[in-house]
């Protein structure tokens, strides 16, 4: 019973026994029914819950415009990605257009009188200055697939065939799967920055500007450990967004989006760097070489690849996940590391990323206690604090140093670490080929070891 049932309660029974008419006390009674009523479908259907089937979705469309399941991170920004818990917008929601219509009237309803920031010794017009400014260089990215359905197996069994007989196919079917996403303009002859989860396994990527002209695009290159990714069209004298630093970010500072949600092109939203450096894992999008920008500027499925701007009109992020279920927790590409990245795809197609082959873990007494109380850890931990090495790839860099599943970490090239990110922000800014000193903790001994990273393996296109 919660309390406004409480209140309920307690009011009709304290004035149960006066002398007021029988009629007043049907009437309370009835009431608190009525009420107790509404408060358990407010709190069935909340206003603003989104289904586990939105948030697992690719982020990029809703299944009105045919949202690919095949394009799913995180998220997650569900990287999905908007994958996993959210979505990578473009970030991996869902809903038929009559479940859109009604989450947005819903939405409507429950508005809340909230101040917006205030800018200090500023135009009050300048969003829509930085509007004008970027907007005709971002642009609509539609992507499509064919795929062929695959019959069960049991389809095969003569029983069926022989009960069903040819009302069964005899083979798979073929089907388009479509997504859309956001991009914006690097250059004025045609490339394109968007996320890689957008344009991911699409036979055919078409591009619309602003001003309403389609262009095919070519994938030149994409880096699923950043998803970050570069398209190119046939076009000259196109508009152009101009490049921030991310590194210089606080939060507090305005962010503005600009993006294609949910179909809706050149959509703008507007608020705050919520924070900065939020790793993958805190994301939802495990094993991106990301340290994310954390903002409220609204961003939805669609919204992938979109650029996220300062009060200047820069580029400072690229929008690429949600956490579903959240309200105002957007994260975005710092515009830093999708520049590094590009850079390297639009040069050699690909991009090169320094790697260990370790899987590690942060440690603690909790975390100390399970593993070694656990037979089947085969680990025996005996530090409390450092970076456990839970496995050791074979034939990789760290197996090839002598590094073991056990070691525990406890400085990097003379720096105390205490978490695995921090060692994965260290590795990726190692150099390929270069050195690395580890302080580890060995069966109560302390080692130094010297490691060279090696080009992080990628997957077969």
């Amino acid at each position: 019973m919660d309390l406004l049932e409480k209140f309920i309660f307690v009011s009709v029974s304290k004035y149960k026994d006066r002398k007021f008419s029988p009629y007043c006390y049907t009437f309370a009674t009835k009431a608190s029914k009525i009420i107790s009523t509404l408060v358990i479908v407010l709190n069935i259907y909340p206003v603003h819950q989104m289904s586990k089937q939105t948030q697992e979705q690719d982020n990029l469309l809703p299944k009105s415009h045919h949202d690919a399941p095949w394009k799913k991170a995180a998220a997650s920004l569900s990287l999905v990605l908007l994958g996993s818990g959210m979505t990578l917008a473009g970030g991996y929601l869902a809903g038929n257009q009559q479940q859109l219509s009604e989450t947005a009237s819903k939405l409507a309803v429950s508005r809340v009188n909230a101040a917006s920031p205030l800018a200090a010794n500023t135009d009050p017009n300048f969003i829509t200055q930085v509007v004008e400014k970027v907007g005709p260089a971002v642009v609509r990215i539609n992507s499509a697939r064919t795929v062929t359905t695959q019959l069960p197996e049991e389809f095969n069994d003569p029983f069926f065939r022989r009960f069903f007989g040819s009302q069964l196919p005899m083979q798979g079917r073929n089907r388009v799967e479509r997504g859309t996403g956001s991009g914006f303009i690097l250059s004025a002859d045609g490339r394109i920055l968007t996320n890689a989860h957008v344009v991911d396994g699409a036979d055919t990527v078409s591009v619309t500007l602003k001003d309403g002209r389609s262009f095919e695009g070519k994938v030149i290159g994409k880096d699923e450990l950043t998803d970050v990714a570069v398209v190119k069209i046939q076009a000259n004298n196109l508009p152009t967004v101009s490049i921030g630093n991310s590194d210089q970010l606080q939060a507090g500072q305005w962010a503005i989006a600009i993006g294609n949600p949910l179909g809706l092109d050149n959509t703008v939203t507007t608020g705050i760097i919520s924070g900065t450096g939020r790793s993958s894992n805190q994301v939802g999008v495990p094993d991106k070489r990301v340290e994310f920008i954390q903002t409220d500027a609204a961003i939805n499925p669609g919204n992938s690849g979109g650029p996220l701007l300062n009060a200047r009109g820069e580029v400072i992020g690229m929008n690429t996940a949600i956490i579903q279920g959240a309200q105002g927790l957007g994260f975005s590409i710092p515009i830093n590391t999708a520049q590094r990245i590009s850079n390297q795809l639009i040069t050699t197609g690909k991009a090169q990323h320094p790697y260990l082959g370790i899987q590690m873990v942060g440690l603690t007494p909790e975390l100390k206690q399970r593993l070694n109380s656990d037979p089947n850890s085969g680990l025996s931990v005996k530090e409390d604090k450092g970076v456990l090495i839970v496995k050791v790839m074979v034939n990789s860099p760290a197996d090839k140093a002598g590094i073991r599943a056990g070691d525990v970490i406890q400085k990097l090239n003379g720096q105390l670490v205490t978490d695995a990110a921090s060692v994965q922000k260290a590795v990726e800014k190692a150099q390929i080929g270069g050195n690395l000193r580890l302080d580890l903790r060995r069966n109560n001994q302390n080692i130094n070891i010297g490691v060279s990273p090696g080009t992080f393996p990628t997957r077969v296109q």
